[in-house]
């Protein structure tokens, strides 16, 4: 069985410059945990759960570091940390959205995008046509898929 057998075709999906507070209220209405952020192309650029936006209430992880004569030494790079504000503090889909979005083929077998989705530990993989989105798989998809068969 193909992915687009199994796919959901009419997929929610949200723009960069949208707000975090639009996609609360998205996610919500359509009870759903996750979306993926699109281009005025329809390509995937990122994607957005409720993982992302939990993460703006986790506590701030500060590299290790030692004091001499009052000045603080980094043992790390300070750019995680750069990156966790920016993603605490984002207003818009941008800045807190995973840009290292895994996508499937709609011509992929369910197997395949079943061990994409448990080897990288993730809910839902957008299904693409040459890079263009035409549909989402999450896991309760294929659960159902099996159940059929």
């Amino acid at each position: 069985m193909q992915a687009k057998e199994i796919m959901t075709k009419d997929v929610v999906v949200t723009k960069m410059d949208n707000t975090v507070e639009e996609v609360v209220k998205i996610l919500v209405e359509n009870n759903i945990s996750g979306l993926p952020v699109v281009n005025e192309e329809n390509k995937v650029v990122g994607i957005i759960t409720e993982g992302d936006l939990i993460y703006r209430s986790k506590k701030l992880q500060l590299p290790s570091y030692f004091t001499i004569l009052d000045s603080y030494i980094f043992l790390e790079s300070t750019n995680n940390l750069k990156e966790q504000i920016k993603k605490m503090v984002g207003y818009k889909v941008e800045d807190v959205m995973t840009k290292d979005v895994i996508t499937a083929e709609e011509d992929d077998n369910i197997e395949d995008v079943a061990t994409l989705m448990a080897n990288n530990k993730i809910n839902r993989i957008p299904i693409v046509r040459n890079g263009i989105l035409v549909g989402i798989i999450s896991r309760r998809d294929i659960i159902r898929a099996y159940a059929r068969d």
